[in-house]
């Protein structure tokens, strides 16, 4: 593909090509399919747009494409296969963790890897180097405002059964009693990459211990089944809910919500206010067109990952040895003349650091508080 943006290869094209080392290529792990599929056009188009503005201004680069909505070890081996025969420079990609942490042990130590989306915590392999925010930077603020605006004190926890939700789940009882709420529901769902279940037993177990808000660390299509169940069950309207993962494509699959009890804690959204927000976006229409598959924060992240990722290897920083510490400086003291002259082909810069809290008003989110 070669829209004018990036040019996207294929990896069985690149096994006859072979290298070609005056290109910076990047494994693009995006989710075409699964559970996070909805996200994966918004999330193409965003890293077509990086690659792009990158390549423009005389830093030429090539996305490899790997669709990382499949099972953990089929996306695993197609991203150690590109390692091992040396096609790419580096990865970058959001999807689920069980399959970033499949990937991570696949091209341990060979290759650098930009892990974009809400991560679960805890020790990374050597050359990870993650953008987004831990459990607890993500929640503890949007508990806080709703401790204080809200008040709710009987919690429910419902989240899919693998690495990321099990984290979430850890933090935040801690979080919840330390504001001095209960949990009283915590309940994992069964998770496959083909179809989730349990939407409906949840909703019920939720409303029979009378929860007043419920935490929902469901993905993609599972957290769109949840919702769409939770709205038909009739107690929508005064029961609150807060997700770390809900965005513009998953909003709009849901229908939109009018109830005012719909929240997500996320680290940007299409509709917050940010000069640098509102010039990715235009910077996206203009390239795409007002068709264009929304801007949700996934596609944010991976634009700013192509970008980290191109910084860092004009810094002569992709070791996989080098790359977190260098990532650190990049993101940390962009104002230094070394780090200002690798992001000069980032029109934008450096992503901001933080995160909103916003809640869903019809096809809309809303920005209600800034952390």
């Amino acid at each position: 593909m070669n829209g004018g943006l990036a040019v996207v290869r294929d990896t069985a094209e690149l096994l006859v090509a072979g290298p070609d080392p005056s290109v910076l290529r990047l494994g693009l792990l995006l989710p075409l399919s699964g559970p996070l599929g909805l996200t994966g056009p918004s999330g193409l188009s965003a890293a077509c747009l990086a690659a792009g503005e990158v390549t423009a201004a005389g830093r030429p680069v090539e996305l490899v494409l790997v669709d990382a909505g499949r099972r953990p070890q089929e996306v695993a081996r197609d991203a150690g296969l590109l390692a091992d025969a040396g096609l790419v420079q580096a990865f970058v990609g959001y999807h689920t963790s069980d399959v970033h942490r499949a990937v991570e042990a696949a091209i341990a130590r060979r290759s650098a890897y930009f892990f974009t989306p809400p991560q679960e915590g805890g020790a990374r392999r050597q050359g990870v180097v993650l953008l987004g925010g831990s459990p607890a930077d993500q929640l503890a603020p949007a508990l806080r405002w709703l401790t204080e605006h809200r008040r709710p004190r009987r919690w429910a926890l419902v989240g899919s059964d693998y690495i990321w939700p099990r984290s979430v789940h850890r933090v935040a009882a801690r979080l919840i009693r330390s504001i001095g709420a209960d949990v009283v529901l915590d309940r994992l769902l069964p998770f496959e990459p083909v179809v989730g279940t349990g939407a409906e037993e949840a909703v019920d177990a939720l409303l029979r211990v009378r929860a007043d808000a419920v935490l929902v660390s469901l993905v993609g299509r599972d957290l769109v089944r949840f919702n769409r169940v939770f709205a038909s069950s009739g107690p929508a309207s005064r029961v609150i809910r807060l997700s770390g993962s809900l965005e513009m494509n998953g909003l709009l699959a849901i229908g939109g919500d009018d109830t005012g009890e719909l929240y997500s804690a996320m680290r940007s959204f299409a509709g917050q206010d940010g000069e640098r927000r509102i010039a990715l976006a235009e910077r996206y229409r203009a390239e795409l067109g007002g068709h264009a598959p929304v801007l949700d924060v996934y596609a944010e992240g991976l634009y700013d990952g192509v970008h980290l990722a191109a910084a860092l290897a004009a810094y002569g920083a992709l070791d996989p040895r080098r790359v977190k510490a260098a990532a650190g400086l990049l993101l940390n003291a962009p104002g230094e003349p070394d780090a200002r002259r690798a992001w000069a082909a980032a029109p934008l810069g450096p992503p901001r650091a933080g995160g909103y809290l916003a809640r869903a008003d019809g096809l809309d989110l809303t920005v209600v508080s800034r952390y």
